[in-house]
């Protein structure tokens, strides 16, 4: 892809004082998109850079992920210099966004009437663990409380038989995507009318919705008709299947699958009883069951094999490590290797596509206050910020 082609938020300037993984996977994407992001961070650097391995101190791979293509500016905001540099960044900025608590960012003087004030067309995004017009406003929040608090562990209990989280970290990622949309459908409304905006986006709420998205089922309805549960993604025979050398993944589900794969098989449990998708979600539980009894009896290949010509969504079980080498993902050009300091890094790229504005990874991740001296001397203000051990190499 040739390095000039701009990506759709191209010309826009987002000033990122977010830190370890929601808000920075949110600018991470606008990056990726062709926006300028200026990652403002404490002396002290964001907490991410030092979470898992990586080549040198402050690098870790986590951090080099979601905060590839930025530039890193480090400014204490204690400081009346640093302050002043973060006001004239403003000036020149799109979209403001943080993950301060209300009462932290307010009191270095940059809450939205603050910052507003300054640049009334900013985009100024919060980035919350709970939303401030609630009580829980001032409470910390994590993956794993708001994995909790929104009911995951709940319905993996009901699959599984044991209260456990989703091993990712759902729940920043989720919130990071929504702070996404937020951010970038406030900058669509600035475009037709001239108008910021201020914008919220909690983890709790954000994660609440996903939830119910297909939990919230029949306590919808008033009267409720049935708990706030979706029974197919919690029937305990819902998992991988047992083949005769491994498993598999397997959904036979809508008729024309489920038509095909008893046309094909004729196992001896065939019957009208799970004839239309409208029986067999009757008694889902029943229906796994019973195809698991009989993918039992073929190997992974063999089933593959058939299920593709039965066109039965199927699939191995893949690792993390193999999705490096997945032939799909580099036929369509998932990976891009990225030269860095201290050598390649292969990142998942871009997983959209775009015929005109494509994204792609802008560059490397920035090492802490990489970029404070020529940002500053953007703005003219050089002489006015000490930068002095601002950077680790």
């Amino acid at each position: 892809m040739p390095e000039s082609m701009p990506g759709p938020l191209a010309g826009v300037r987002v000033i990122d004082l977010t830190a370890m993984v929601m808000g920075p996977y949110c600018t991470q994407i606008m990056a990726d998109m062709g926006a300028e992001v200026i990652k403002v961070e404490p002396p002290q650097g964001d907490n991410t850079r030092f979470i898992s391995v990586g080549p040198v101190s402050g690098m870790s791979g986590v951090f080099v992920n979601v905060n590839r293509g930025k530039r890193s500016v480090v400014l204490d905001l204690r400081s009346d210099e640093g302050r002043e540099a973060l006001r004239a960044l403003v000036e020149r900025a799109d979209v403001f966004i943080h993950s301060m608590r209300s009462k932290a960012i307010t009191k270095l003087g940059f809450g939205y009437d603050d910052v507003a004030a300054l640049n009334p067309a900013i985009v100024y995004t919060n980035c919350y663990g709970y939303g401030r017009r609630g009580p829980e406003r001032d409470r910390p929040a994590y993956d794993d409380t708001i994995q909790a608090e929104c009911g995951i562990p709940a319905v993996q209990e009901q699959l599984t038989g044991e209260a456990n989280y989703v091993g990712t970290i759902m729940a920043d990622k989720v919130a990071g995507l929504t702070a996404l949309y937020a951010t970038t459908m406030a900058l669509f409304h600035r475009e037709r009318t001239g108008e910021g905006q201020e914008v919220e986006v909690a983890m709790f709420e954000t994660m609440a919705s996903f939830m119910l998205v297909e939990h919230a089922n029949g306590a919808m309805f008033d009267p409720p008709l049935g708990p706030a549960v979706y029974p197919r993604t919690v029937a305990p025979n819902r998992r991988p299947y047992r083949t005769a050398d491994g498993h598999i993944a397997a959904l036979i589900y809508n008729d024309k699958h489920w038509n095909a794969f008893i046309a094909a098989v004729q196992p001896s449990w065939a019957s009208d009883l799970y004839a239309t998708l409208e029986a067999r979600a009757h008694q889902i539980d029943a229906v796994y069951g019973l195809v698991a009894q009989t993918l039992a009896e073929r190997t992974t290949d063999e089933w593959l094999e058939l299920f593709r010509e039965l066109e039965i969504p199927a699939a191995r079980l893949n690792t993390p490590d193999a999705l490096f080498d997945d032939p799909h993902l580099n036929a369509v050009g998932m990976f891009e290797t990225v030269d860095t300091p201290h050598g390649p890094v292969t990142f998942p790229g871009v997983p959209t596509w775009f015929s005109r504005t494509p994204g792609r990874v802008r560059g490397p991740a920035p090492e802490l206050g990489a970029d404070t001296a020529a940002v500053l001397d953007e703005l003219g203000l050089a002489a006015a910020v000490p930068t002095t051990d601002a950077a680790v190499g």
